[in-house]
């Protein structure tokens, strides 16, 4: 009942009692990063293969399903996190829950999904748009919606957990945006050949990070429902490192911030946590060798820039006559 009382209580600011700004906003901010490159690298496979085959009439569709997606993803972010606002305390907390174990089961298919699947992204998206384009501007516009408001969707989800595991603030809605700018300016600059990028290594190290950020909101969700008695143990403490680990430091505010690392887990969390990781973990990396057996060892000049997604074949950077294929 002590965990109930909480909830009903007057709350403090969120700035008092949560991560600090800079922590909100560097995790939310390598999710913007990283999600943002993946959405960046889908339109430049698209735009670069309509200016190659002469359609650049078709831009103008790419671009409105980009939109449109973008238009979803807003709608269901603050739909779910601005939603929350106007229930009750315990209605909120179970909303809270469920949609941080929906965004975990969600985040995890599409990093195992994406760690084969790029491997032949690039292609599969080619061959989706010669259909498209003999279809119609719709057909184009709707290929362009799915394929970025997908990773989009994922997004939206992953960062209401995320935001609520860090006590709700909107400064991590506000690194996520810079995140995402960040990603915009990089992949301009890859589709103009200004610079080089090893997305093989970056989507590795980027998808580990999402599967550490993901087990945060695991626990994060599963301490929510333990609150409002949907799941047991909510006074089961696995241990106790209070003395030793202060959440206000400043490792305290990085690894609560980022990682939802909480001094005294109860049981349920710690075993969530530890299982999460080391199937999940196991899974991705497995998939990753048998995937890209050869990633990074026999890559040319004109390979690296456009391994996308964990070394999938992406356009390579346009030289003055345009933009190639890949």
């Amino acid at each position: 009942m002590g965990h109930l009382s909480a909830l009903t209580a007057s709350s403090t600011s969120v700035l008092a009692e949560g991560p600090s700004i800079y922590t909100q906003m560097f995790g939310s901010g390598l999710i913007g990063l990283r999600e943002g490159l993946e959405c960046g690298i889908v339109v430049m496979v698209l735009i670069a293969f309509v200016v190659k085959t002469g359609r650049r009439d078709a831009l103008k569709w790419i671009w409105a399903g980009v939109a449109a997606a973008i238009a979803m993803t807003l709608g269901v972010f603050l739909g779910i996190h601005f939603g929350t606002s106007t229930m009750t305390p315990l209605a909120a907390e179970t909303i809270a829950g469920v949609a941080s174990l929906v965004a975990v089961a969600i985040v995890t298919f599409m990093v195992l999904w994406m760690s084969e699947a790029s491997s032949h992204m690039s292609a599969d998206l080619r061959s989706g748009m010669s259909k498209a384009l003999v279809a119609g501007g719709a057909s184009i516009m709707g290929l362009s919606f799915l394929a970025v408001g997908r990773e989009g969707f994922e997004t939206a989800l992953l960062m209401v957990g995320y935001a609520e595991s860090v006590s709700g603030g909107l400064w991590p809605l506000l690194g996520l945006v810079l995140g995402i700018l960040a990603a915009v300016v990089v992949t301009v600059l890859i589709y103009r050949g200004a610079i080089r990028m090893n997305f093989s290594v970056f989507f590795t190290y980027t998808g580990l990070f999402l599967i550490i950020v993901a087990a945060g909101i695991l626990t994060y969700g599963i301490h929510a429902l333990q609150v409002v008695g949907w799941l047991p143990g909510a006074d089961a403490v696995a241990f106790d490192i209070s003395g030793v680990y202060d959440p206000s430091s400043w490792y305290g505010t990085i690894l609560g911030g980022i990682f939802n690392v909480q001094p005294d887990p109860t049981v349920l969390q710690v075993i969530a946590w530890i299982a999460y990781v080391a199937v999940v973990t196991t899974i991705f990396l497995r998939r990753q060798r048998s995937a890209h057996p050869a990633t990074g060892k026999n890559q040319t000049p004109e390979q690296s820039p456009t391994h996308a997604a964990g070394g999938g074949a992406c356009p390579a950077a346009p030289s003055s006559a345009g933009p190639a294929s890949g």
